[in-house]
């Protein structure tokens, strides 16, 4: 059976068995005779099943349906591709994650580059971002007074600039040099058309009449994309067992929205149409998420929104609990704004399933108070005996069970990958105390007016999240409490019949857990992101050159690897050359540590900075021109019980900052030294030798000595550091370092000739 048709059969029995028991909840179990508190608390329950239920179901028919509205872009003769201007917002951001973005925008391919006009929007007029825009030579478009934050900032942009196509980048959001060239082909179609002419293909413009017919494209939306773990992977100790959270929405809802035209611009990474801006009245004032407002005035306007799945830029994820509740908050009352203001669930403008899917949006932000009833309801009935289900034990097996699992079954078709229904209860359950007032007062019209900006500053996230952790702690000692006390004194046949009151707590007492762990936070160790990135590097140190090939990389460091032992220079620079296919940056670098593979080879850790301008541009393009190598699937291995186990350990693990810059080999032979004097050489590391003397107390600190290793080389040594009383060890300083070296002598060359020095000298004594 094709996996479309098996996906949508469990689709279609998951509607009819969730069907059956929505329509058994709602007229066969409300407890109408145990009081008004039992009645109003069964009701509650009955509508976050509803909330929840119905709007997966809208899930289910766009995944069904997604297929039949792909858009395969058009081909167009290089010459014809049309002008595109490039914004980039800002307001505050510092000019380094500028820097970054503007950078990575003026390497974007195109066939006539003449035709992309890049511009930094820069609503707070400072001198330092007009500074960056003239040492990039792309435009500048300050604004001072700006009172309609992101949206005035972008359509002063708009009444500057002319360009047909408009590219729109947050701050910080980078893009790939394939950017244009991958969203541009999308609206050819509704300005070209195809024909034959003399024998051969050609291309001709559309006339009017001809446009009327076409479908025309308002924005092409790519996936937001982060190259920084997000909280939930950072705090929860899992940046490489589960995707970012945003990736469920970005690569999979936003995706799946293609098939009611319902497609969200999410104010970054996104190609837009000038004349459906221009039709629609620019971007809006009167909300503060402009961007979503601005898609869905678009698809009235009857345009269509689309959304890729290929990621074409990434950016930073917020480091803070408070800066991510507040984002999530400003989200949520903004897409609320923008419903109400546009009247999406109810206007003729658009069809209905576009209705409906706005209606699913709108109650999104209501299952958060779903899930906090969801946590609530068993402890209600065990704790304090309300009622909220009227029903027995069997009924409720018939008409729950298969409802539950075929749930849980079509959750993992639903998805490809990117979130199952655990993960998407468990962060609800993190957010669902801080959403709650806020969707509640947005929707009774008090609402949240002013914009604010997410921070994107990196900041430890170990001692500020207690305050957060206390909705989470009193329903966690609540769910304890109502176990304890509904399985005491219970046995046999009752613990069957209770079985299900339990499931339940426990739970929701996982996803409390997973809730504490996350606002514990965790201290942030790196002031940059590392991104694994194999790309072939080039050593050079001692007027010798060395090749290998880089494991990961940052702003202000390199891993890279070598099949040989390398010493670098003791707290000296060394040069690093790293080339890719597009780029080549030279870089000054310096040891920080280095450890043995144990299949064989060495693996080497450094600080860099740019050699110049040059370099510096071209290694923010080869940290960031690439897919980030964080988790784009879930593991599906990782159980509750791994990941509660990983956490704790993972909290009562001392942090380990490896600081070794030499391997050590092994030699274990006697030696006899130019002092007469004969110890055990235990190993070295080129630049030490550590041995355990027979006569430690002959042995002088700071005496000069030597080995001879040959005819022609010898080894001058001087003793370091002495341990007499415990291990008796000492170690002796290498002083002829940059001689062995010079001679290309490495620490396998040096191994050997130390094993081989000596003869059948004996040290007996």
């Amino acid at each position: 059976m094709k996996y479309e048709t098996k996906r949508n059969i469990i689709f279609i029995a998951t509607f009819v068995f969730g069907s059956v028991y929505l329509i058994w909840r709602i007229f066969f179990t409300l407890p109408v005779h145990d009081g008004i508190g039992s009645l109003v608390a069964g009701f509650l329950l009955i509508l976050a099943e509803l909330v929840t239920t119905l709007g997966t179901f809208e899930l289910y028919y766009s995944r069904m349906t997604m297929k039949d509205k792909e858009i395969t872009p058009m081909e167009l003769p290089k010459e014809l591709y049309p002008d595109v201007d490039v914004f980039i917002a800002t307001h505050n951001e510092p000019v380094d994650i500028l820097y970054k973005t503007v950078n990575a925008c003026t390497f974007m391919e195109y066939p006539d580059k003449k035709k992309v006009h890049i511009y930094l929007c820069d609503d707070g007029d400072r001198a330092e971002v007009a500074k960056l825009a003239e040492d990039f030579s792309i435009g500048y478009l300050g604004l001072s007074g700006n009172t309609h934050a992101k949206s005035g900032n972008y359509n002063h942009a708009l009444s500057k600039t002319n360009s047909p196509l408009i590219a729109t980048f947050d701050a910080d959001m980078i893009p790939q040099r394939t950017f244009l060239m991958k969203t541009v082909p999308y609206f050819f179609e509704q300005d070209w058309i195809e024909e034959d002419a003399g024998g051969g293909s050609g291309y001709r413009r559309r006339t009017e009449e001809e446009k009327k017919d076409i479908e025309k494209i308002g924005l092409v939306q790519t996936p937001q994309s982060f190259y920084n773990p997000d909280l939930f992977q950072f705090n929860l100790f899992l940046e490489r067992g589960i995707p970012n959270e945003q990736d469920f929405f970005s690569r999979e809802i936003n995706i799946m929205r293609n098939a009611s035209n319902t497609v969200a611009y999410t104010g970054s990474n996104t190609i837009l149409l000038r004349e459906a801006m221009d039709r629609i009245g620019q971007f809006p004032y009167h909300t503060i998420t402009e961007d979503f407002e601005t898609s869905l005035r678009m698809q009235k306007e009857g345009y269509i929104t689309y959304a890729t799945r290929e990621i074409q830029a990434a950016g930073l994820s917020t480091t803070t609990v408070q800066s991510m509740i507040k984002q999530r908050i400003r989200w949520a009352q903004g897409v609320i704004q923008s419903v109400q203001n546009t009247n999406a669930i109810f206007t003729k403008k658009l069809p209905l399933k576009s209705r409906i899917s706005y209606l699913n949006v709108y109650l999104y932000w209501w299952s958060f108070l779903a899930r906090l009833i969801f946590i609530l309801a068993p402890i209600l009935f065990a704790l304090f005996h309300i009622r909220l289900v009227e029903c027995d034990f069997w009924e409720l097996l018939f008409f729950w069970l298969p409802s539950h699992l075929m749930s849980n079954i079509a959750a993992g078709y639903l998805s490809s990958k990117v979130r199952n229904l655990r993960w998407s209860q468990i962060v609800d359950t993190i957010l669902c105390p801080y959403m709650i007032i806020p969707v509640f007062l947005e929707s009774v019209g008090i609402h949240q007016k002013k914009f604010k900006v997410t921070s994107k500053k990196k900041e430890s996230t170990s001692t500020t999240n207690l305050k957060y952790m206390i909705p989470h702690g009193i329903l966690v000692a609540l769910t304890i409490v109502a176990a304890v006390k509904f399985i005491y004194g219970k046995y046999g046949m009752a613990l069957v019949f209770s079985s299900v009151i339990c499931f339940w707590l426990l739970y929701n007492l996982i996803a409390l857990l997973y809730s504490l762990f996350f606002m514990m936070g965790r201290p942030s160790l790196r002031k940059y992101e590392r991104i694994g990135a194999e790309e072939p590097v080039t050593v050079r140190v001692y007027g010798r050159e060395y090749h290998g090939m880089s494991r990961d990389v940052s702003e202000e460091g390199i891993s890279f690897y070598m099949e040989r032992y390398i010493l670098f220079p003791e707290d000296k620079e060394f040069q690093i050359e790293i080339r890719t296919e597009y780029y080549k940056a030279y870089l000054n670098a310096e040891l920080v540590f280095m450890k043995s593979i144990p299949d064989g080879g060495y693996q080497y850790s450094a600080k860099v900075v740019p050699q110049n301008e040059e370099s510096k541009r071209n290694w923010m393009q080869i940290i960031h021109d690439r897919i980030h190598t964080l988790p784009q699937e879930l593991d599906n291995w990782l159980t509750p019980y791994d990941d509660v186990l990983n956490n704790v350990k993972s909290r009562l693990r001392k942090a380990f900052v490896p600081k070794r810059k030499a391997v050590r080999k092994a030699i274990g032979k006697e030696m006899r030294f130019s002092n007469h004097l004969c110890a055990l050489v235990i190993d070295t590391n080129y630049r030490y030798l550590s041995i355990e003397p027979y006569q430690p107390e002959k042995w002088i600190s700071g005496e000069e000595l030597s080995l001879q290793l040959d005819a022609a080389l010898e080894l001058r040594l001087k003793v370091g550091w002495m341990e007499r009383e415990t291990e008796k060890k000492c170690l002796l300083e290498v002083m002829n370092v940059d001689e062995l070296m010079e001679k290309g002598i490495g620490l396998d060359t040096l191994t050997e000739l130390i094993m081989q020095a000596g003869g059948e000298k004996s040290c007996s004594l």
